[in-house]
């Protein structure tokens, strides 16, 4: 997310690399790359998953408010970390790790609750679930290959729209008025995550074959 946008693994601290992930480093540089501002609010964020899960299952009065406020406060997080480590040059090798990590388990948790309490398609919620498995795979094999693959236009959408559809269906299950609303942004995140993993997915077919001809 951009933070709470898309972004690609070599152009951005977000998507680590298997290589930039193997090189080995000392004690004062993990101290130094693990324990900074941008890390303790991707780790916040992460922190804040489970009491967002328990939340949004729990019966009592309120627990929507709470929810959304639990919610919100992890996704401006996202934001924020990225912010930081831009603003205070550090852009490590655990905050690459670390944030696509809390980015997803994030979006994850939040869909999912809400399919347990019933307000949003099971279904819907495997499509955009499925395609973050599918794009992450994907840019795992690109950058095993040493690919870089550009980001996709549709992805600030679908982030953008995540965050609209969650906040208003955890609103609507309480305010019916929102619930409505709250579909429909679901429908546009269906179609940008589809739409840009076609994109990605011919991006990577485009280069695949492009090395396969420079090889030849």
């Amino acid at each position: 997310m951009s933070k709470l946008e898309e972004i690609e693994p070599g152009t951005d601290p977000d998507e680590p690399s298997p290589t930039m992930l193997s090189v080995p480093i000392t004690r004062e540089e993990f101290v130094d790359q693990f324990f900074n501002l941008p890390n303790s609010l991707t780790l916040f964020r992460i922190f804040l998953v489970p009491f967002l899960v328990v939340v949004l299952l729990t019966k009592f009065e309120g627990r929507e408010y709470v929810g959304l406020g639990i919610f919100l406060l992890a996704a401006l997080t996202d934001f924020f970390d990225g912010y930081a480590a831009r603003k205070l040059r550090k852009i490590t090798r655990m905050g690459a790790l670390l944030d696509p990590i809390a980015d997803k388990l994030l979006i994850s948790a939040a869909f999912i609750s809400l399919v347990e309490i019933g307000i949003a398609p099971a279904w819907m919620v495997v499509v955009i679930i499925g395609r973050e498995f599918a794009v992450s795979g994907l840019r795992l094999v690109a950058s095993q290959q040493g690919v870089t693959i550009s980001a996709s236009p549709l992805g600030k959408g679908k982030t953008i729209s995540q965050v609209v559809a969650i906040s208003l269906l955890i609103l609507g299950h309480e305010l019916g008025e929102f619930v409505f609303t709250g579909k429909v942004f679901l429908w546009i995140v269906v179609i940008f995550a589809i739409g840009s993993a076609i994109d990605y997915f011919m991006k990577f077919a485009r280069t695949v074959m492009s090395l396969r001809d420079d090889s030849t």
